[in-house]
């Protein structure tokens, strides 16, 4: 996936599920994972884009931009990544994910752009 700002969060809802789709799976788990310190994964809602704009803003006043010692200069990058995580496990109930009527999975960017990859793999239960 490539994103395309500094921060930015994706809602990735439909890519997943086209992945538990493809693959069949009545009932299990969807694990969701980024490889990456700089990025990270959550569920919120997804109604209402004001939501993630305002988690954003948020962890940008709670990430104050002081002095790092790391020498990249993206260590509030990876504050934030630490503070949202970097998996996700999903129930999968009648072949959907069984997420909330206004949760949506959100691909978290705090260092783009970049290329970005997010693992999905689904469980079959039964």
């Amino acid at each position: 996936m490539k994103t395309n700002r500094k921060v930015e969060f994706i809602d990735v809802t439909g890519n997943v599920q086209q992945v538990v789709s493809r693959e069949g799976v009545e009932e299990g788990v969807c694990y969701l994972f980024v490889p990456h310190t700089t990025a990270g994964i959550t569920i919120n809602e997804n109604a209402d884009p004001s939501v993630v704009r305002d988690i954003a803003m948020a962890l940008s006043k709670l990430v104050d931009p002081m002095s790092y010692e790391h020498v990249e200069g993206n260590s509030p990058a990876h504050v934030k990544s630490s503070m949202v995580g970097c998996s996700l496990t999903i129930p999968v109930e009648n072949g959907k994910l069984a997420l909330g009527t206004w949760q949506g999975i959100y691909f978290c960017e705090f260092d783009g752009p970049r290329s970005r990859k997010l693992y999905v793999n689904v469980l079959k239960l039964k």
